[in-house]
């Protein structure tokens, strides 16, 4: 059976890890967070974009994740878009369909490709405006 699921996740500007620690203490589980600087990006990060978080997971103790992180560096952080629909798992096939689906007629923000953190990566805005971000697992 494959692992694939659809979470919320959460744009912040500059207060990733305040917002992601607060919502521990509301729904207790593991709190996972990932800096920029902990991933080799191709760029030269300041030391504050370098310290934001690039990605933070909480799997709570009922089941469900939330994600979210820093808008990237060099990034306008726009408040109307504070939730951006991720899908995630491991069954490459039906999460390639999606994004085929989703990114026709939209916007490709990130192509999908292998990323630095190993698995396949896209992102998109959708024809309708909503921001979607699909993350095959490799492992």
């Amino acid at each position: 059976m494959s692992n694939t699921f659809v979470s919320p996740y959460l744009n912040f500007d500059g207060n990733a890890r305040e917002a992601m620690e607060f919502y521990r203490t509301v729904f207790g589980g593991t709190l996972e967070l990932m800096r920029y600087d902990a991933l080799d990006m191709g760029a030269e990060l300041s030391p504050a974009d370098a310290a934001k978080i690039m990605h933070g997971s909480l799997e709570s103790e009922s089941g469900p994740t939330l994600m979210g992180a820093d808008v990237p560096p060099g990034t306008d952080y726009r408040p109307g878009s504070a939730v951006t629909v991720a899908l995630t798992g491991d069954d490459a096939g039906t999460l390639r369909g999606w994004w085929e689906k989703l990114s026709s007629g939209g916007t490709v923000t990130v192509p999908m490709d292998r990323q630095p953190w190993g698995d396949e990566f896209g992102a998109c805005t959708d024809a309708y405006g909503i921001d979607w971000l699909v993350n095959i697992s490799t492992d």
